[in-house]
């Protein structure tokens, strides 16, 4: 019987939901606010499913070293760098420039 981790999934989207437009974010730093670290596969799980979500901007997840790894779950390969350039994030061969003063980590920024 397989897992239903849509409970899981739906706690990652809300933290999604909170990285400002212009900052980043990544997938074990989302999966350690949760209290699942280690559990940043999962996370990137969460955000491939959150594509058809408008209201989760998972472009804004990258991975621990700023690199775009999920570019290709989205409509067209260069759609995750565009959204993050339209908010002001500047990226090049797939790897945010200047990734720690973008860097936003959930357990700093929120109350636990």
């Amino acid at each position: 019987m397989a897992k239903d981790h849509s409970n899981f999934f739906n706690n990652v989207y809300e933290v999604v939901k909170l990285i400002p437009a212009g900052r980043v974010t990544s997938y074990g730093a989302i999966a350690q606010y949760l209290g699942t670290k280690g559990g940043a596969r999962m996370v990137g799980w969460a955000m491939n499913a959150a594509h058809g979500l408008s209201d989760v901007p998972a472009h804004r997840v990258v991975n621990r070293s700023g690199v775009l790894t999920g570019r290709h779950h989205f409509q067209t390969p260069t759609l995750m760098q565009e959204r993050l350039e339209a908010e002001g994030v500047k990226v090049s061969e797939d790897k945010i420039v200047g990734f720690k003063e973008v860097y936003w980590e959930p357990i700093k920024e929120l109350e636990l």
